[in-house]
């Protein structure tokens, strides 16, 4: 265990009591992921690649000016400060210049270094002002605020894959002192995520400590309040399936050491939504655009003046259900249509993906002749990714580099095509008898 105490020509001296009655105030952030390469982005025609490559860095701007604004006392930043193992020294100057904007504000930013970190040698190499403190990672270490009854302890991954629970190793808190522990974590029983430095809420509320300021978990929460264990989440959404508000905590203490004061911040600026529209009670083309345009501008409205990057997925069953698979991408072209009527410059559609049904039932179509019976039943029996035996072993003579592996998502958006398409065929050919 290793304790540091910097001082700086900016120590105040004291304990400093804010405007709002409250002792001091600090921001919580973690998951910068600065310049984080682009993912699947060259797919799609139209994508605005260069702002959404910038978006980690402005978020990291607005973060800094947010500190400034609020006058903390300090920043806390739970690891994946970079993004793997990127070798651009330019990303690292970006955040040297950003902290230096803080040292010369006199606020300490204390940080561990996450799974990406470990990967990154810029991390590792370039070195930063010093008001900016990495905690240790090969055993835990705290750093004493200057001026206030602040202790901050944590300790950062040594290599990506940490496996340990690090908990075990912090030091308790010390008594008269505002606890804060800073960790990269998975916690315990989430499958979606890999269970990087494990441990469970009951070995962090063992520690005694008042604050947890976790990263790791891009999706904000507020896991506890007693002790309060939080996950700031990223301060940008990078696809997707990063939706929603992303930023950090402004948190303010007061003369007892108790948090008085918990604020979400939203510093993305891109904005990443994932609208779900049912369209059972549609019934015509110009009444599903026209519900695909509200839905969009209802989006565009709560998303400020940011960028809004929308995926928009149909629900519910429809009479609508064989039109919009037979003619997928018209629709698609149709919802960028009215997202440039809503705003050309600051709406981006990403893709249209349909999750509706017919209103006819298979088995009530199977009853109509044998030949549909049969039809219906092969289509059920059909799987996209089996391939004849010639194929296979052409396949398997190929290198692996050439071989086109297709993703469990695009192997169930084939068959439920396929079925769409089978299905409004016959639905269709019943219609004109």
């Amino acid at each position: 265990f290793v304790a540091v105490h910097r001082h700086s020509p900016l120590d105040q001296g004291g304990s400093i009591l804010h405007p709002e009655g409250g002792m001091f105030t600090f921001l919580h952030a973690a998951d910068l992921h600065l310049d984080s390469p682009l993912r699947g982005l060259s797919r799609h025609e139209g994508a605005p690649v260069d702002e959404i490559r910038g978006a980690t860095r402005r978020a990291l701007a607005a973060m800094v000016d947010l500190a400034l604004s609020e006058q903390v006392d300090f920043v806390v930043i739970a690891g994946d400060l970079y993004d793997g193992d990127q070798k651009d020294y330019a990303t690292a100057l970006f955040f040297h210049r950003e902290m230096l904007r803080l040292h010369d504000a006199g606020i300490p930013v204390v940080a561990i270094r996450g799974n990406h970190d470990a990967e990154s040698v810029i991390t590792k190499a370039l070195t930063l002002p010093e008001n900016v403190t990495f905690l240790p990672v090969k055993h835990p270490g705290s750093f004493e605020v200057p001026g206030l009854p602040v202790s901050i302890h944590g300790q950062g991954f040594a290599r990506p894959a940490e496996t340990e629970n690090l908990v075990t190793g912090y030091p308790g808190a010390v008594p008269g002192r505002f606890n804060l522990g800073l960790l990269h974590t998975s916690l315990t029983g989430n499958p979606r995520h890999d269970p990087y430095a494990p441990c469970s809420l009951a070995d962090l509320k063992k520690k005694g400590y008042h604050y947890w300021a976790l990263g790791h978990i891009h999706q904000p929460e507020i896991i506890g309040k007693d002790p309060w264990v939080v996950y700031s989440g990223n301060i940008q959404g990078r696809k997707i399936n990063e939706t929603g508000e992303r930023g950090c905590f402004l948190v303010e203490v007061d003369e007892a050491l108790e948090v008085c004061r918990h604020e979400f911040v939203s510093l993305d600026v891109v904005r990443w939504e994932h609208l779900e529209l049912e369209i059972s009670g549609l019934e015509t083309m110009d009444s599903l655009r026209g519900a695909m345009t509200r839905e969009m501008a209802d989006a565009f409205v709560k998303a400020g003046d940011r960028l809004l990057a929308i995926r928009l997925t149909l629900t519910g069953a429809s009479s609508l259900h064989g039109v919009l698979h037979a003619d997928a991408h018209r629709w698609r072209a149709e919802c960028v249509t009215a997202a440039s009527e809503i705003d050309p410059n600051r709406i981006w559609f990403e893709q249209l993906k349909l999750a509706t049904t017919p209103l006819v039932a298979p088995d009530e179509l199977a009853q109509r002749d044998d030949l549909t019976a049969l039809v219906l039943e092969s289509l059920e029996q059909f799987e996209p990714t089996e391939l004849p035996p010639s194929v296979e072993s052409l396949e398997a003579k190929l290198p692996p580099s050439v071989v086109r592996v297709m993703a469990d998502e695009e192997e169930v958006n084939l068959s439920k095509e396929v079925a769409a398409l089978v299905l409004h065929a016959i639905t269709t050919s019943a219609t004109e008898e």
